[in-house]
Order: structure tokens, then C-alpha cells, then sequence
């Protein structure tokens, strides 16, 4: 990605992890004077190897008055439990913080932009949306918090980001024409402080939205249900509620395995129970998500339909890879907690299963009331002995 902006410049970037790396080799690249950091010194000497032109610095030896803006990797601590040094520093020098996305948006401000987020399902989401674009003949390219850092990306008419809630902390200007948050779940409380922060985080994919943009917000829960109302009420933005577990007088829900569309005058349906990939009320989640933003964006129904059908899955996730003799095998080796692995054993009867490895906390009683649709267990590993009980 090309950052023409930047020449002239001086940034300071902090954290050279896939991110931190692809953020500062472009700026570099856009003709920047870049001081660059991380807490382990052997990413910092391997990216002084790759790009001998970096000022490879501690952060209390930058030109602090000098940097137009510090660009933050997502994992540094901006505000919870306690702000990262460099955090510090660049408030004591009154610096802008930003992260990469802000850098792309920046880039190519006139391209359109598709951004997902949620405790669960924002990856198959982002995906599945992905997918459908380039089906139907899109200039796209897809990543973020998923895949590829951002600014490893082509120039493109369309960007379709998973970003998280480290992620959209730092934002300053980016404007998503369509925004959606699947659901709220407690998750990376240690670093937000406490839900009302989580949440707080997440709902920042909404800022800057104006009239004419899309929000799309899951309505199966009860922090992401209250956050829709709210911001039916404002009047900000055109919002979109999404469901699998009631039908909406108007928005996009599946119910029994059927998508409706009732965005438009008349309802549109569709049949999306024998799609191998999206299985399960979670997936049917995903594809309503995926559904709207694609309707929203103009994509016809029809290639809608048919980008879902050939949609491949994400691999481990409930990624289904065929069938022998009437016999479905399917892939959930991403799911390695009884949270996770809940989904797939609510999707499907007479199970086989392959279970084990090394226990989390809690290890399987959580599951007990599934146990009924398990014909066979194949116990392995450490887990083995406490599963058998």
C-alpha cells in the first residue's frame, strides 16, 4: 500500500509484530523517517536487519516533538490495566495515537469500506462477505484483524476489515460506509476494565457514520439488542438489525434454516439450510450479517446466493469436508474450549468424536446436557482419562 502523505514525515511505531512490520516497511517506503520499537529486543533487531533504513529506538530516544502521530500496534495497552510507557509519552508530547487501519484510510480514502466486529463469528463474517464480492466480480481485498495486515493490501475499490476492539481503539478519521457488531460476549475485560469499556470499544466502528451509511447490529443478545434501540432512536445512520432467534419487521433474520430480507418493499427468501458451510445457528448469524452488507453494498440477491453456496468455510471452524457412505466428517479442531465446541454439538445428531489434547479450565462438564448425541468418543492425548470419567 502506498502512503504518499507520509514523505517528509517522521512517525514513531511501537510493537514490530506482523502488523508493526508491514506498517513501518510502508512508511518507509512512502518516503517517512521511521523510529521503530518493541519490548522484545529480537523482533527489534530483526526488523533493524530488514529494513536498515528504520531508526531502531527505544521510545524515550525519539524526536517526540518532531512525530506527526505514534501508530500503535493493536496488542499494546492504550488505556487498561495500565497505559504502555510509550502511551504515556505520547500524551505527555500531545501526539496523536493511531493504528494501521487509520494509515490505510488515509491511503485511499475514497474506497469503500465493509467493517465487521463481535466477540464470535466477525472472522466467518468477514469472510463470507469477502467471498461474495470477488464472486460477483469486485475489486476487494480482505483482511485486518484476520489474514493479511492492511497495509500489505492492493489498491482496491472495496476493503472488507475484521477489526477488534484493540483494533478500533485506535481510530481517529475512518469512515466505514457499512459497520456491523454481531454480538457482545465478555471478552479482553483485563484490557478494557470492564464490560461498559468492552462494549464502549466495540461500538467505535459506528463513529463518523452519517445519514446515507449502514449499521448492522446482531439482536440476539442483550447488550448488542439495547445498542440497536439506541441507535434506532438517534437517527444517526441507517440500522440494520440482524437475528437467528425472531423474526424482524424489517432487517435480515433466519429462521429454521430460511434467510429473509425484509429491507426492501417486498420480502425476499432464501433456503440456506444445505449449505455444508454454514451450519448451525451461529453460521446462520453470519450469513444474515453477510447478507445485509452485500444487499446494502448492491450486490443482487441472486449473486448473493450464489457466493454463499460456494462459500469454502474457514479452515478447523466447523469446516465440513464431505461425505462417505451417509456419513458427514467435519473439521472443529479450532475449537478448543467447551464455548467453542458447543456449537458443532448443537448442530449436529449422532456424533463421533474425536476429543482431547490438553484440558482448559472447566474441561467438558459444561457440554454434559450434549452427551445424548454422542454415539462414540475417541479420547486422546493428555485429557483422555479426565474426559473418559
Amino acid at each position: 500500500m502506498k502512503l504518499p502523505f507520509a514523505a517528509g514525515k517522521t512517525y514513531g511505531m511501537f510493537g514490530l509484530g506482523k502488523t508493526g512490520n508491514a506498517t513501518a516497511r510502508a512508511l518507509l517506503e512512502g518516503g517517512a523517517t521511521v523510529y521503530a520499537w518493541d519490548d522484545s529486543e529480537e523482533n527489534a533487531k530483526s526488523l533493524q536487519c530488514e529494513l536498515p533504513n528504520c531508526q531502531v529506538i527505544a521510545p524515550e530516544g525519539w524526536p517526540w516533538g518532531e512525530l506527526e502521530a505514534l501508530v500503535l500496534s493493536p496488542g499494546v495497552p492504550l488505556t487498561h490495566p495500565e497505559p504502555h510507557l510509550v502511551v504515556d509519552l505520547a500524551r505527555k508530547y500531545e501526539r496523536k495515537i493511531i493504528g494501521d487501519i487509520e494509515l490505510l484510510y488515509q491511503a485511499m480514502p475514497d474506497a469503500e469500506y465493509i467493517a465487521i466486529t463481535g466477540t464470535n463469528g466477525k472472522s466467518t463474517t468477514t469472510s463470507l462477505i469477502g467471498h461474495i464480492l470477488k464472486a460477483s466480480g469486485e475489486s476487494v481485498d480482505v483482511g485486518g484483524n484476520l489474514g493479511r495486515a492492511v497495509l500489505n493490501f492492493e489498491e482496491a475499490d472495496t476493503y472488507v476489515l475484521e477489526l477488534s476492539s484493540y483494533q478500533l481503539d485506535l481510530l481517529e478519521t475512518t469512515h466505514f460506509q457499512i459497520a456491523m457488531l454481531l454480538n457482545f460476549s465478555p471478552d479482553h475485560l483485563d484490557r478494557h476494565g470492564n464490560m461498559m469499556g468492552y462494549i464502549e470499544a466495540k461500538r467505535n466502528i459506528f463513529s463518523r457514520q452519517i445519514l446515507n451509511d449502514a449499521a448492522i447490529v446482531g439482536v440476539d443478545e442483550p447488550y448488542s439488542e439495547a445498542l440497536c434501540r439506541e441507535m434506532l432512536a438517534e437517527q444517526r445512520q441507517r440500522v440494520i438489525p440482524i437475528s437467528t432467534s425472531q423474526a424482524l419487521e424489517k432487517g435480515v433474520f433466519v429462521r429454521g434454516g430460511v434467510l429473509h430480507n425484509r429491507l426492501g418493499k417486498e420480502e425476499i427468501t432464501a433456503d440456506i439450510s444445505a449449505i455444508k458451510s454454514l451450519q448451525g445457528e451461529h453460521n446462520w448469524q453470519n450469513a444474515a450479517a453477510a447478507y445485509a452488507a452485500c444487499y446494502l453494498h448492491g450486490v443482487e440477491h441472486d449473486d448473493i446466493m450464489s457466493g454463499m453456496k460456494t462459500f469454502p468455510g474457514l479452515a478447523h471452524r466447523m469446516q465440513w469436508l464431505g461425505e462417505v457412505d451417509s456419513v458427514q466428517y467435519v473439521n472443529d479442531s479450532k475449537a478448543t474450549n467447551a464455548d467453542a465446541t458447543e456449537k458443532a454439538l448443537k448442530t449436529y445428531d449422532h456424533i463421533h468424536w474425536i476429543i482431547g489434547g490438553v484440558a482448559k479450565e472447566g474441561g467438558i462438564e459444561p457440554l454434559e446436557r450434549y452427551f445424548r448425541k454422542i454415539k462414540h468418543a475417541y479420547l486422546i492425548g493428555e485429557a483422555a482419562e479426565t474426559f473418559a470419567k
